[in-house]
């Protein structure tokens, strides 16, 4: 480990040399790359920075247990050192494992209803909305880019980008599918139902080379129907557009003009298309998918809200929560969170195991 950090803490002073030459100073792209570069390695830097020093420290320290005047202070001091050395080691360990590339790039969430007819719609619309709430606590931005109401309200489709540094990496693991147990609004009875809508994250493919040839797609222009205000209404301005090699079809019905909802259209189907790209690669990888929480499939069952006992279940990680009420108000922070930390477990159970046998 410490010959990476070694390495890494010269690469980022190498940058640091780089970025002051006048050559580079000229050159406003390049700054911006090594600027980029040199911003990404900055955080273990300054981890495994403060970690050098207090490794300085200890042996100072255990010096002083040899003046009998200094004796108890020294232990307390070692004490408080040795624990700031074990916390900095897990952070560096889990600092130098290698980075999604997509982590930082935003995303288009996708929300089907599924099982439970009406009641499946209206599930995907409180996902819609406690997704839209978290972004906002956040401070992510969102943008509705193409929605199917459903007749007793929700959505039966609905499709929105998150925008911020960082939305994928806090998004990723919501793919698959959302069971909910409730007793429905348009239950007569009063019996508990459940149903089921499925997510689907994408990191946006705007950084991408993913080669679309127009001779692939086929794009239909049709009257648009659902949300969006009266003048969406009446105009011939949704667009269907199906790339027929992989029989992926992507609508976009939001936006006032024909020309906008054709460029929406165009960025849900390239991150579609990357993000089958990505799955490809990753069912080629084998072993090492086995370790990611989920798979990323729609059809994964991956949580279950039950709002008669207020508890949300992640079945991939056993994570039980009773606050369902603040989760469907875009509290998600420490469902994330927990499986952020259970990835990272498994990531550095997995290069320990690489490891070890070689």
């Amino acid at each position: 480990m410490i010959e990476r950090l070694e390495a890494t803490e010269k690469k980022y002073m190498d940058l640091q040399q780089e970025l002051m030459s006048e050559e580079v100073l000229k050159d406003i792209n390049k700054t911006r790359e090594l600027s980029k570069e040199m911003s990404e390695l900055e955080e273990i830097v300054t981890v495994y920075r403060e970690y050098k020093k207090v490794l300085e420290v200890i042996p100072e320290t255990k010096e002083m247990l040899k003046d009998e005047e200094l004796k108890d202070i020294a232990k307390e001091e070692l004490k408080d050192l040795e624990a700031k050395k074990e916390k900095l080691e897990h952070d560096l360990e889990i600092l130098l494992i290698p980075k999604d590339p997509n982590d930082n790039k935003n995303v288009i969430v996708e929300i089907r209803g599924a099982a439970g007819g009406d009641e499946a719609n209206i599930f995907a619309g409180d996902l819609y909305r406690m997704y839209s709430k978290y972004a906002d606590k956040v401070g992510f931005k969102t943008e509705l880019i193409n929605a199917e109401e459903g007749t007793a309200g929700g959505f039966s489709q609905v499709e929105f980008m998150v925008k911020g540094n960082g939305a994928y990496s806090k998004l990723k693991y919501e793919s698959g599918s959302h069971r909910v147990q409730r007793i429905p609004v348009t239950e007569s009875n009063g019996r508990i139902q459940t149903s089921t809508a499925t997510v689907l994250v994408m990191p946006e493919a705007e950084d991408v080379n993913i080669e679309i040839n127009p001779a692939d797609l086929r794009i239909d222009i049709y009257r648009s129907s659902g949300c969006g205000g009266q003048g969406v209404n009446t105009t011939d301005s949704a667009v269907r557009i199906t790339h027929l090699p992989t029989n992926t079809v992507v609508t976009c019905q939001n936006e006032r003009s024909q020309i906008q909802n054709k460029e929406q259209a165009m960025k849900v189907l390239k991150a579609r298309l990357y993000e089958q790209e990505l799955r490809k690669q990753e069912e080629e990888l084998g072993e090492s998918r086995r370790n990611k929480i989920g798979t990323g499939d729609r059809a994964e069952k991956i949580r279950t809200y039950n709002y008669p006992q207020n508890r949300v279940t992640d079945h991939r990680i056993g994570f039980t929560t009773n606050n369902l009420d603040r989760v469907m108000n875009g509290d998600l922070d420490e469902i994330i969170e927990a499986l952020t930390m259970e990835d990272q477990r498994r990531k550095l159970a997995g290069e320990e195991e690489w490891h070890l046998k070689s």
